[in-house]
């Protein structure tokens, strides 16, 4: 079998955790941060697990993770 090709914007937007879980960073993070409260602009530092719809398909575009 050849090696897969892993997609690269996927490599940079989601990270694989020990177990397996994928991770992703939460949406608004970079745009109208100055109006925000310090609590919410923390809040936006965590990821968050993708959900198990949509897992199936980004484990096609990492196949290595």
């Amino acid at each position: 079998m050849p090696k897969l090709k892993t997609h690269k914007g996927a490599k940079s937007r989601f990270q694989a955790t020990g177990t397996g879980k994928l991770m992703r960073a939460k949406c608004g993070k970079s745009h109208f941060r100055r109006r925000k409260a310090p609590r919410t602009k923390r809040m936006y530092d965590a990821m968050m697990p993708v959900s198990h719809a949509d897992a199936p398909r980004l484990r096609k575009l990492m196949p290595y993770a």
